[in-house]
């Protein structure tokens, strides 16, 4: 056990995503569950990110309904969100007495959770992780040696490219490395009249941090080291001036050409040749131009400097360490990150399966940025990895704006995130 962390504020807690009850400080560090009611009845409360739309919702019902007759006599209450919106009814159910038996949340959160006394340890152990999992899916639901969250699905940011746009300017290839990536992009930057038309790279209409953070990688730096803040070596500070010459020195893209969200990426519209977006962009693609798939013009690339890399976010089933149902609560994540749940779950919503046995089912095969992904997980980063992760995350967006609308250098502007960090990390000590 450590010593235990200091309270937190209910701002604090909706931050963290971890919360205290009435101010006072939960146990500092997971669990396993309270052995309070064995095996039979039960009835379990599950909040889930990913099955929100009425296409999920419909699915889970279905699977849920597969489960009960494995547990007659098991009932599951969902409450269906979204990720924006995850943080907050966590803090609310915990601060109320009230946790979920069972909580689906992201890659970056466990440390926070376990931290706080929220997470139980799930025992699982290693031989059967091997089995199920490819060993990078596994680790972010791994803390100081124990299992406390399984994978169901993955989610990347991967290089993704135009080949009629590329082929038009006779170039047969996706680039190699990132130094290419941004020559290419010159040539591929089409302006009329001094306005951008066409951007040879579209470093915007992924989340900034999500964008930086594969960059940085394949730079060969890293976010911390010993629980410290590293994001500043002089390896991310190029891998920043790598995004701030797209914007700002060779003017390849314009800040304000897109955005995060936007209905339809300039990509699939053709005013963007290339892209560091998420592979769900399949879909976006197949709903808005299917004709770009039906002849074959988008695919995937790696992002690559010192080494290769990609950004594998996710999603992951957790236990509470407060539930009643321990048993019951273990079997339901068993259950939603299996082999049966898994492919459904990411196919409904464009992403990588994280069991192993779906790696060459029809749907990973006939979704050419998943299937990308799916053979290039031994490259995947994930974010995280100390406990006030989801507070220091925020941080990230206002530092690397400071420095994409020249507001501050690179090397400044990673340098206060730094500072800031430390101050985070120090305050949750």
């Amino acid at each position: 056990m450590r010593t235990p962390t200091s309270p937190l504020s209910r701002r604090r807690l909706l931050g963290l995503g971890a919360a205290t009850a009435a101010g006072a400080a939960l146990s500092a560090c997971g669990g396993p569950a309270p052995q309070k009611e064995g095996g039979g009845d039960a009835s379990l409360r599950l909040l889930t990110p990913i099955f929100d739309r009425a296409d999920g919702q419909k699915l889970l019902t279905s699977l849920l309904a597969d489960f009960k007759k494995d547990h007659p006599g098991v009932s599951v209450q969902v409450d269906y969100t979204e990720y924006g919106k995850l943080n907050e009814k966590l803090a609310t159910s915990i601060v109320g007495g009230r946790p979920y038996d069972v909580m689906l949340m992201g890659v970056g959160w466990i440390p926070p959770f376990v931290e706080k006394g929220v997470l139980a340890d799930l025992g699982t152990s290693q031989s059967e992780l091997d089995r199920l999992y490819n060993p990078r899916v596994v680790q972010p639901g791994i803390y100081e040696g124990k299992t406390y969250a399984r994978p169901i699905l993955l989610d990347t940011r991967i290089g993704i490219y135009r080949k009629d746009i590329l082929a038009e300017a006779g170039i047969d290839a996706p680039p190699k490395d990132l130094t290419e990536l941004k020559e290419m992009g010159k040539e591929l930057t089409v302006r009329k009249g001094g306005k951008l038309t066409r951007a040879g790279v579209d470093i915007l209409s992924n989340d900034l941090r999500q964008t930086y953070l594969p960059v940085m990688w394949a730079h060969g730096a890293d976010l911390f080291a010993d629980g410290k803040p590293v994001f500043d070596s002089d390896e991310a500070v190029d891998a920043l001036q790598w995004m701030v010459d797209i914007i700002r020195t060779e003017k390849i893209e314009d800040y304000g050409f897109t955005q995060k969200g936007a209905v339809v990426a300039p990509l699939v519209q053709g005013r963007a040749a290339m892209m560091v977006g998420h592979n769900d962009m399949w879909r976006q693609v197949s709903e808005s131009a299917p004709e770009l798939i039906e002849e074959d013009k988008i695919a995937g690339f790696m992002l690559n400097q010192q080494r290769p890399a990609l950004f594998q976010g996710g999603t992951l089933a957790t236990m509470s360490a407060k539930t009643r149902y321990p048993e019951q609560a273990k079997d339901l994540v068993e259950f939603l990150s299996g082999e049966k749940v898994s492919p459904q779950a990411a196919e409904q919503r464009g992403n990588i399966p994280a069991v192993l046995s779906a790696a060459d089912s029809d749907y990973v095969r006939s979704n050419k940025l998943v299937a990308f992904a799916v053979d290039n997980l031994d490259h995947a980063f994930s974010e995280g990895g100390v406990p006030t992760w989801l507070e220091i995350r925020e941080e990230f967006k206002p530092a690397l704006e400071s420095a994409l609308l020249g507001k501050s250098s690179p090397a400044d502007a990673l340098r206060g995130l730094a500072e800031s960090a430390e101050a985070i990390i120090a305050k949750g000590a």
